[in-house]
């Protein structure tokens, strides 16, 4: 934490960047040289993207990559900042920003400086975020920084502190960038202070600032919350006559709000209108990925896969697409053809998440199919991915489920001995009262039996005996899950 502490006081400090005895030896940005056609931020991109745990550090490759003589162009750093910052990869994306100033002597913007509290916000959390925002220059304090510090603000549900910075704002001057409205409309969204919403919005009215897709999205959302069917209707016209603010991202949200108040066919209607949008999106992956949700919840599997098919054909599919595509054919009960993507997710030699695996392990474990779930779990460990708590738990609430007490034994040992494993006490409470309620014979001594053995790890012992010891609360259902972990 001290470390970190440093990193937001000091990076992109006039004070921090390099002094002159340090100059010569960086190597200045230039346009890159590339008769080959070959995107050199391309193959950067390729060399840094394989490395999946945030707990690798990339800053090796990224001086080994300057070290063979390669140049980069600081658009391009700041465009796979963006990308890392897409696929939820913040640590990365925090690492790569802070090598640009340190290590390239890159003057920061607004824009980055704005960007940079984002992700020292994801990384390290609210105060050392507030820290970094306090020791910026003012020269580098516009409505931009503002507005990053905002939505940290609106993340924690912090009424009285957006609030105040919000007045801030305001003696500023006259506020024009719509997504400080924005945040501020959502705050009140997320916290049920309608009231609010409505006096916003009327600012944004007095202001003469124009409402976006966003603004719209959050409104409609309002509605469907309310289950006012002619409310999101009223949204809809309003975006339908307003061809400026019109994209796949307010379609996508109409969809789900349809979906809501229990109107499919509307909702389809929806999705329509966001297929004719795709050619022109900017972010067609995300397009698609919505299209492939909503068209499962619906229970539209052969637009499922009408979808897919698209996409391959289109895009190129990151995690982030076959996590989308294999959840939706789970939820429409397609074990065969889920199974069928994760095979297609193999082929493709993408960095390891074990998210995916876990999917189908979950999956196949709740229905008993035992023998697949631990096909895939080979099938991950053949690949080089780190399995996760959650793998094993999943594991074993199958075994449980067919009474096999051993196995499943041996899989919440595996589970606990995972020194980074998120473990959720309730799971394995769960699984105790399980084998109480179910009368399996010395089930519950058996788990117990092991830790008097001592074969768990020092680790997996202490975290053991403090779940077992905690367990006062009512537990849920053997096999609740535990998200992606």
């Amino acid at each position: 934490m001290k470390l970190a502490r440093v990193v937001a006081h000091k990076l992109w400090r006039p004070s921090s960047i390099c002094r002159s005895k340090a100059c010569h030896n960086l190597i200045f940005f230039k346009p890159i040289s590339n008769p080959s056609g070959v995107s050199k931020v391309e193959s950067l991109y390729k060399r840094i993207s394989p490395i999946g745990d945030p707990n690798v550090s990339i800053v090796p490759i990224l001086d080994q990559w300057v070290k063979e003589g390669n140049t980069v162009e600081e658009e391009q750093l700041r465009s796979i900042v963006k990308e890392y910052r897409h696929y939820r990869r913040y640590r990365h994306a925090l690492e790569i920003s802070e090598w640009m100033c340190n290590k390239r002597y890159i003057p920061p913007s607004q824009a980055d400086v704005a960007q940079h509290l984002s992700l020292i916000y994801k990384v390290y959390g609210l105060q050392l975020a507030e820290e970094y925002f306090c020791n910026t220059p003012k020269a580098l304090k516009g409505y931009i920084v503002y507005a990053a510090l905002l939505e940290c603000y609106v993340r924690e549900k912090s009424v009285e502190k957006a609030e105040a910075l919000m007045e801030e704002i305001r003696d500023m001057g006259t506020p024009r960038m719509p997504a400080i409205f924005n945040s501020m409309m959502n705050l009140y969204y997320q916290t049920g202070n309608y009231g609010k919403l409505d006096d916003v919005m009327h600012e944004m009215e007095v202001r003469g600032i124009p409402s976006d897709s966003y603004a719209y999205g959050i409104r409609l959302s309002a509605y469907a919350d309310a289950s006012d069917v002619q409310g999101i209707d009223k949204i809809v016209a309003m975006v339908h006559a307003d061809a400026a603010n019109m994209d796949y991202g307010f379609f996508a949200v109409a969809a789900g709000g349809y979906l809501k108040v229990g109107q499919a066919d509307k909702a389809v209607k929806m999705l329509r209108n966001l297929e004719g949008m795709l050619e022109k999106a900017r972010k067609r992956n995300n397009a698609f990925d919505f299209l492939i949700r909503y068209y499962s919840q619906i229970g539209m599997k052969d637009e499922v896969y009408r979808v897919w098919n698209l996409y391959k054909a289109k895009e190129q599919i990151y995690n982030t697409g076959y996590r989308g595509m294999i959840g939706s054919l789970l939820k429409l009960d397609d074990f065969e053809g889920a199974n069928r993507i994760f095979e297609e997710w193999e082929s493709a030699r993408l960095s390891g998440d074990i998210r995916i695996p876990n999917m189908l392990v979950n999956a196949f474990s709740k229905k008993g199919l035992l023998e697949e779930a631990e096909i895939i779990i080979k099938k991950a460990l053949a690949r080089g991915v780190k399995l996760s708590a959650s793998t094993w738990f999943y594991l074993a609430t199958g075994y449980l489920k067919r009474d096999d007490i051993e196995q499943a034994v041996e899989a919440i040992k595996k589970a606990i001995c995972i020194p980074s494993g998120k473990l959720r006490k309730e799971t394995l409470i769960s699984c105790l009262e399980y084998l109480e309620v179910n009368r399996v014979k010395d089930g519950p001594k058996n788990l117990i039996r092991l830790i008097e053995e001592d074969v768990f790890s020092a680790h997996g012992h202490k975290k053991l005996l403090n779940l077992i010891e905690n367990a006062k609360q009512q537990p849920p259902k053997c096999g609740q899950d535990e998200g992606d972990a």
